[in-house]
């Protein structure tokens, strides 16, 4: 997902490590290579901007080596001809079709790398066309006001930003993950077509605040309501893509059930997820380096369990 939830955010506005790791030797029960190059599709949560290094071309899609594909790539033992990272930071489903441009260059159409030789495919998206991130946005500095307004003691509203909406029982990001469910299910038949051989794997996005929201004030600035509601209407985007992956025959990988406590309200050496003012190197609101390896680890686990 992007934007960044940017430094603009600065001043009032900016106010157990992994269970299983992923291991790079391959042991018996390990899943065996693809039958065919691995062609990763997604967006930012997939790319791993600021992690370093930042590889591939072009600049602007904020590929790091220790994003999950690149470690599932490793631990498959995938040679480098055999693997593709099409992600790209700010990616949308209609990104996988056309050409995206970004900051520091042009992304073809990330289906453009499949073939009929493609043995896997994981695809990482949907943020962006909900437009998660701007909604981050409006939460944190409506969160900033709620702070400096007496925290909803005076108002009795400790969910500002949802109110912004979820108005006379209308749900606008409800309705924008339905929206992003249909285009899933037509990109998803496109990689079926270019890739009729291919394993299809849909990763779902990990934890990125708290189900309960009273610990994510400093690291967030979101009013407690608002922190759940975001999190469930991320719940509501992954159930969204389990059903449309699994109506199109793909597998859904869950990273939001091994995520859960590390958050990017949790403790800095337990999360997988980075606050508005990274302490490790990752974009803000965007997983570190042990985020990607947790999702890499999920990827691996599925590949095992449906081979």
């Amino acid at each position: 997902m992007r934007t960044f939830v940017r430094a603009g955010l600065a001043g009032a506005l900016a106010c157990g490590a992994l269970v299983t790791v992923l291991t790079i030797g391959r042991g018996d029960d390990d899943p065996a290579p693809p039958q065919g190059p691995y062609v990763a599709l997604g967006d930012s949560y997939t790319s791993g901007p600021r992690i370093p290094a930042q590889t591939g071309k072009p600049a602007g899609c904020d590929r790091s080596d220790r994003n999950y594909p690149s470690l599932v790539a490793k631990h498959l033992a995938l040679d480098a001809a055999d693997f593709r990272d099409m992600s790209c930071s700010g990616a949308k489903i209609a990104d996988l079709s056309s050409a995206q441009s970004t900051d520091d260059g042009v992304n073809p159409a990330q289906l453009s790398a499949l073939s009929a030789r493609t043995g896997l495919v994981t695809l990482g998206v949907g943020g962006n066309d909900i437009g998660f991130a701007a909604t981050v946005q409006e939460c944190v500095k409506m969160g900033a006001v709620y702070r400096l307004t007496g925290s909803g003691r005076f108002t009795g509203n400790d969910a500002p930003c949802r109110a912004e909406y979820v108005s006379d029982g209308a749900d606008e990001v409800a309705a924008r993950i339905d929206a992003a469910g249909e285009r899933l299910t037509g990109a998803l038949s496109e990689v079926r077509r270019r890739a009729p051989r291919a394993e299809v794997y849909v990763v779902g996005y990990p934890a990125i605040l708290p189900s309960g929201g009273n610990r994510c004030a400093d690291d967030m600035t979101l009013a407690p309501d608002d922190v759940r509601f975001l999190d469930a209407k991320e719940r509501q985007l992954n159930s969204v893509l389990r059903e449309r992956a699994e109506a199109a025959g793909a597998v859904y990988v869950d990273t939001y059930g091994p995520s859960v406590g590390r958050d990017a309200c949790a403790a800095r050496d337990t999360r997988w997820i980075e606050p508005l003012m990274p302490a490790a190197d990752a974009a803000p609101v965007h997983p570190n380096e042990r985020g990607e390896r947790g999702m890499a680890d999920a990827v691996v686990r599925a590949l095992r369990t449906s081979g």
